[in-house]
């Protein structure tokens, strides 16, 4: 069966296998940073953007994103550098092993479309479905806070000197 999508920004027209799982589609077009980490959508590793919001790619057939959006980690940082995410991340030791490390950044760029300002307890709820086991989450929670400060300040606009 032949899909159209767009992954990360681009156009992709491929050819899915039956039974092909949307991770699976991924991985073979070049998204490494899904991670297989249990099959049964209970990890959040492989937690990806579909339309905007995060879901299992595990759990999804490669065919029902077929005319639909998709982002993974690799569409997050730019030319400039970084996403403020994956620097709150960085900055604050959020990331150890980074197994788990996609799949939180996109369920948290999900979790700032619907909350500018989350609480820590909105995050938490948040990343409920993601499993870590290096870090206790304290670090990752502290780095999605980090993350919510910057994208909350207003970049400052160039003086003439600058120029």
């Amino acid at each position: 069966m032949r899909i159209g999508f767009k992954l990360n920004g681009q156009a992709q027209d491929v050819d899915v296998h039956p039974g092909e799982s949307l991770l699976e589609l991924l991985r073979r077009s070049g998204a490494v940073s899904v991670k297989n980490g249990c099959s049964n959508g209970d990890c959040g590793s492989c937690a990806v953007l579909l339309d905007g919001r995060a879901v299992t790619s595990c759990l999804l057939f490669a065919g029902q994103v077929d005319g639909h959006e998709l982002m993974t980690t690799e569409g997050l940082a730019t030319t400039e550098g970084l996403h403020p995410l994956q620097q709150g991340l960085l900055e604050t030791g959020g990331v150890q092993c980074g197994f788990c490390t996609p799949g939180i950044l996109m369920t948290a760029v999900d979790l700032f479309s619907r909350a500018a300002d989350p609480t820590d307890e909105d995050i938490r709820h948040a990343l409920a479905g993601n499993l870590c086991r290096c870090t206790g989450y304290v670090k990752i929670v502290e780095g999605v806070q980090a993350a919510a400060a910057l994208l909350r300040t207003p970049a400052e606009p160039l003086e003439a000197d600058d120029v």
